[in-house]
């Protein structure tokens, strides 16, 4: 696994020896496989100083910047139970708190983006807020007493706040900037869907209507077009419905999640008919649709990277 990281670099345009922490892109994810497959203090240290260099990543979202790292501090910390660990992370998701914005027109934190060559402030389950919220509620009992709280208030504050609903659908904008009532998408890295699984394990009830609304409309919406993949297609989608099974114990969940794989697995056959072959990667390709549809079978409900990277 070594070799993965210069390939990966010049692909990822980084070729030189600084640094290079991102979570989902970058050589975090890499060594993390590595001490999956073989753990050691050396690994462990190599990790750490990634985790700690990209505390201030200027992106402040999942795939490049420091809440990605924080996923990478928790999942340590889950298969190491190392106090090292736990101050990653809660070293880490103070800077995001000093890093808030504040919206006078939603009345609502946020965070900017400086990615891409642009500045965007992004909702959504990649780039954004929720993605950001997702490994803090997950990682809530590793931060100090009082901490969670603010955390807690600060989340259902912006997620309500932003929401935009229709009868008795919600669903989110990509991004703050972008105008009430602009079309909307309804996948995984934009729209209801994200949103619902990245806030599936909040603690308390307080945004439960929210998960509901936003996993009737990817229902009503139907199965995307672009594919079986879990990034923005029927597979990411389908993880609403296995969450809102898993937090709710109602069947009518289970049943919508295993009819998007049904939909799904003729998706995957035919893009095979029509290309030769079968797509590669784990959010955009074929193993992720893969894993929802184990995940079906023993209705589950962990979305792979996001919740959970050790078996």
């Amino acid at each position: 696994m070594a070799l993965l990281i210069e390939p990966n670099r010049v692909a990822m345009g980084h070729p030189d020896a600084t640094p290079f922490g991102s979570y989902l892109m970058g050589d975090t994810g890499i060594h993390l496989l590595k001490f999956w497959c073989s753990p050691s203090e050396e690994i462990a240290s190599q990790l750490a100083s990634l985790i700690q260099y990209n505390m201030n990543h200027p992106t402040r979202e999942l795939m490049w910047g420091s809440p990605g790292t924080l996923l990478a501090a928790l999942f340590m910390h889950e298969r190491t139970n190392k106090p090292q660990w736990a101050q990653l992370f809660r070293d880490t998701a103070r800077i995001l708190w000093s890093q808030l914005e504040w919206s006078a027109a939603d009345a609502c934190h946020y965070w900017t983006q400086d990615m891409y060559g642009q500045r965007s402030s992004y909702l959504d389950a990649v780039h954004g807020f929720v993605a950001t919220a997702s490994p803090l509620i997950q990682g809530r009992h590793l931060l100090e007493a009082g901490e969670w709280d603010s955390w807690s208030r600060c989340i259902e504050n912006t997620v309500r706040r932003t929401a935009e609903w229709e009868d008795r659908l919600v669903n989110w904008r990509a991004r703050l900037s972008t105008a009430r009532g602009s079309p909307k998408l309804m996948q995984y890295c934009h729209g209801a869907p994200g949103f619902v699984i990245c806030l599936a394990d909040f603690p308390d009830r307080s945004v439960d209507d929210l998960l509901i609304a936003g996993a009737e409309a990817t229902w009503v919406a139907g199965p995307l077009r672009k594919g079986s993949n879990l990034c923005h297609g029927t597979g990411g989608n389908g993880y609403a419905f296995l969450k809102l099974y898993k937090r709710t114990g109602e069947a009518k969940w289970l049943e919508r999640a295993r009819a998007f794989a049904m939909h799904g697995i003729a998706q995957t056959e035919a893009a095979q008919a029509t290309y030769g072959q079968l797509r590669y990667s784990l959010w955009t390709g074929d193993p992720g649709f893969a894993i929802y549809l184990w995940d079906c079978v023993r209705a589950a409900d962990r979305f792979p990277t996001m919740d959970i990277f050790f078996a």
